[in-house]
């Protein structure tokens, strides 16, 4: 579906490049009008399209054009705004639902004066309020426009001419340009989840847990025992290390309750195992040879030897500024995430997805060792360095940790040295230990380190020995994390007979849940498939396009005229998705949608051929308020799996193992195969 939408995307805006420069004036000015221009992403469609130029389907001058003109406008409308309004504008909806973000920019426009309008325009919030403050605040005209057409170009420049850079770096990759690109999109969908899920439970957590501070100290206040006076002490609201404390106590319960939920999972067999085959499967039919380099230098910064030169450098530092309890909680936390990670792994003896030359401990999978030690390693560091450094820095210093641990984390799943679980199990784990060690360093005041040395010190030895073990290993890692290229096989005959059964009996989708039976068996080429059921009256499925998509928001009475929804199995997309009229019903109310999957199996005999695994389901369609379409997937697989088996003459309908069938399936999976004579609308 991504892949058919992009191109229909990409034909459309190459006949009609004029659409492309007036979307990019438009998300240009929406930029800084207040609150939409926070909420609107404008500026990774402007990317998207910047990344076009060296394809030539658009131009570089009408695009930087389009775009200052329209940063322009953004600013010079919002300011007008606040110099036509005054402060009566802040009243008005939807401002006056943001007092926050006002008071932030106004925080700001006082910090930087005049400048602040240049520098906003690169700031993600306050750019959409901080012209109209300059409009309010009583900013000449002629000074205000001088820095918005200044900041505008600036702002235009750095966006389009990256665009242009991603796409022409792209443009050199050929074949290997898609998977990256779908492969970025992952990562960075993937990180902004992760993102966003941790603000959702900091802003939710650490309410709740400060109330419940709240009464702690209630109650420590009003009872004279040893423990409420330590209690006292400790949760004194005057301490500076107050609010640390409540973020370290709430991550310490979330992470340990997300590792004893993904421990419970491993040991249970619980769906989460699904979804590591699901995940896995995707990941590694995203490999490429670019790809694969750049995963396996960040798994490099990650390992033993890199670990080691940095937790070395940072005790010397520690040592040297007579911080001795820092460097002893130092030492304990990584010597102590790294056995405490190896005794799990040897409890459970849970194997890896794949033979990647590991031996002894490290041969085991759960949890994840890079992903556990790495999260303490540079967690622990941004934690001392941000305790020392100006507020305006320790996010700087928070997100370039999160970023290298994430960033490393991802590269144990792309290369398939790791399960899902294995992977989120060890960063919850490493965050559990991270919080508890924080919580009790923070209950004595502990000597200055110098910070900013500690940083460049640590930054200066992950930079030495991450590049070192690059250098060294990086040949013999690219042997060991190459894609295994090996397919199981069986020979038709087994296949035909009994082989079958090893396919799964059910769709698996990423999240692991269980889905529709797998009802279709094939064994050939998709191309025979796909001219025997045309023949009997099944069609391709309409292309995934703007137009098309459009369809399923309006009141479409015809079925073939609307995309059917792909879905995973396994990790991976369908290969072939076919639509037919129900037989039992009119086209406008009804379709049969047969989607097939490949499968990681080979068929042997005179000749090698491929094995495929299908789903066929009926889709009933409803207007609810004739207003838009909807399809509804009905229970029952028998019924369309015998309309399917129409097309076929010598097929096979064979019965899986007993208790595998319930009331909307009878369990029967039907076998078809290459190569047979088959039948037409008109036998």
């Amino acid at each position: 579906m991504m892949t058919s939408l992009v191109s229909s995307i990409i034909e459309f805006l190459t006949v009609n490049p004029h659409v492309a420069y007036l979307a990019v004036f438009l998300l240009a000015l929406s930029e800084s009008i207040p609150i939409i221009g926070a909420v609107v992403p404008g500026t990774a469609v402007i990317l998207a399209l910047s990344a076009l130029v060296p394809s030539g389907v658009l131009l570089l001058w009408p695009l930087l054009i389009a775009a200052t003109l329209g940063a322009i406008a953004s600013d010079g409308f919002s300011f007008w705004l606040g110099h036509r309004y005054h402060r009566e504008i802040l009243g008005f909806w939807p401002l006056n639902r943001h007092p926050e973000l006002v008071q932030s920019s106004e925080a700001f426009f006082e910090r930087h004066g005049t400048m602040s309008v240049f520098f906003a325009r690169f700031v993600p919030g306050v750019r959409a309020v901080v012209p109209l403050l300059a409009g309010m605040l009583g900013m000449t005209a002629s000074r205000f426009y001088a820095v918005n057409i200044v900041s505008a170009l600036v702002w235009a420049s750095s966006h389009i001419l990256s665009g242009v850079l991603v796409g022409a770096t792209f443009s050199v990759l050929g074949a290997a340009a898609k998977p990256l690109a779908i492969l970025l999109i992952v990562l960075l969908t993937a990180g902004w989840a992760l993102l966003h899920i941790v603000r959702w439970g900091l802003h939710r957590g650490v309410p709740y847990f400060i109330d419940s501070l709240g009464r702690l100290r209630y109650w420590a206040a009003t009872h004279n025992t040893g423990m409420s006076r330590r209690l006292t002490r400790l949760l004194d609201p005057s301490r500076p290390e107050a609010r640390t404390l409540a973020l370290s106590a709430v991550l310490l319960v979330g992470a340990a309750w997300l590792f004893f939920g993904v421990l419970e999972d491993v040991v249970t067999g619980d769906p989460l195992l699904l979804a590591d085959s699901a995940i896995y499967h995707m990941l590694q039919d995203l490999r490429t040879a670019p790809g694969d380099a750049v995963m396996i230098a960040i798994t490099e910064l990650g390992d033993t030897t890199v670990v080691m030169a940095v937790t070395m450098v940072v005790l010397l530092w520690l040592l040297s500024k007579r911080a001795w309890r820092t460097a002893a909680y130092w030492l304990v936390a990584i010597t102590g995430a790294s056995v405490l990670n190896t005794v799990i792994k040897v409890a459970l003896h849970r194997a890896r997805p794949g033979e990647l030359l590991y031996s002894g401990w490290s041969a085991f999978s759960f949890p994840s060792g890079h992903s556990t030690v790495n999260v303490v390693l540079y967690g622990f560091l941004a934690f001392l360095i941000a305790r020392e450094i100006r507020p305006a820095w320790r996010l700087v210093v928070i997100l370039g940790a999160a970023t290298l641990i994430f960033l490393i984390a991802f590269s144990r799943l792309y290369l398939g040295a790791h399960w899902f679980s294995d992977v989120l199990g060890g960063m919850a784990f490493g965050s559990a230990w991270l919080a508890l060690l924080g919580l009790s360093y923070l209950k004595r005041q502990a000597r200055r380190i110098d910070s900013i040395g500690l940083l460049a010190a640590g930054c200066l030895a992950l930079t030495l020995a991450g590049g070192l073990n690059i250098y060294r290993s990086h040949a013999t890692d690219r042997d060991r994390y190459a894609v295994k290229t090996g397919t199981p096989s069986m020979t038709a005959t087994d296949w035909w007979a009994s082989g079958w059964e090893q396919l799964p009996a059910r769709r698996i989708d990423l999240t692991g849940e269980t889905n529709e039976p797998l009802t279709f068996q094939w064994a050939g080429s998709l191309k025979a498939l796909q001219d025997v059921l045309q023949r009997n009256g099944w069609r391709d499925s309409v292309a995934w396009t703007p137009l098309s998509a459009l369809n399923w928001l309006s009141i479409q009475t015809d079925s073939a005229a609307l995309p059917v929804i792909p879905l995973f199995a396994s990790g991976r997309l369908p290969s072939l998705t076919l639509i037919r009229a129900n037989s039992g019903g009119a086209l406008t109310s009804s379709r049969l949608v047969l989607r097939v999957w490949a499968v990681d199996f080979e068929l042997t005999n005179e000749h090698s051929s491929a094995l495929w695994m299908g789903s066929v389901v009926e889709e009933r369609l409803y207007h609810p308020l004739s207003l838009v379409t909807l399809a509804s997937t009905q229970p029952d697989v028998n019924a369309p799996r015998g309309t399917l088996a129409a097309a076929f003459n010598n097929e096979r309908l064979l019965p899986r193992a007993e208790g595998t069938a319930n009331g909307d399936w009878d369990g029967n999976v039907l076998l078809a195969r290459q190569g047979k004579a088959q039948k037409t609308m008109s036998d």
